[in-house]
């Protein structure tokens, strides 16, 4: 796996983590019972962005050592995904 591919595997793993975080323990304004003017009621009461992301990164380097070492193990190949036989033969073009 190069470099590139790796860092990709990182960014879309913390996307993915991050927008499973932010719902956790979301109050929106109309449930804190203060709505600011100019935001809807849904909007969030308070930040926590900072806290969220510092969480899902912590959640994510585990997710993509794993990952990666899936990946890179070997497990499972391209040749095992080949469901409809389009690589040919085991061995040919090796």
């Amino acid at each position: 796996m190069s470099i590139t591919a790796a860092l990709i595997v990182f960014a879309v793993t913390w996307f993915m983590v991050f927008f499973m975080v932010l719902p956790i323990r979301f109050v929106s304004q109309d449930e804190a019972g203060e709505v600011v003017p100019g935001t809807p009621k849904s909007a969030p009461a308070s930040g926590g962005v900072k806290k969220k992301a510092l969480i899902t990164t912590a959640v994510t380097v585990v997710v993509w050592a794993g990952l990666v070492w899936f990946i890179t193990s070997g497990i499972v190949t391209v040749r095992d995904l080949d469901f409809r036989g389009t690589l040919g033969p085991a061995g040919q073009g090796e």
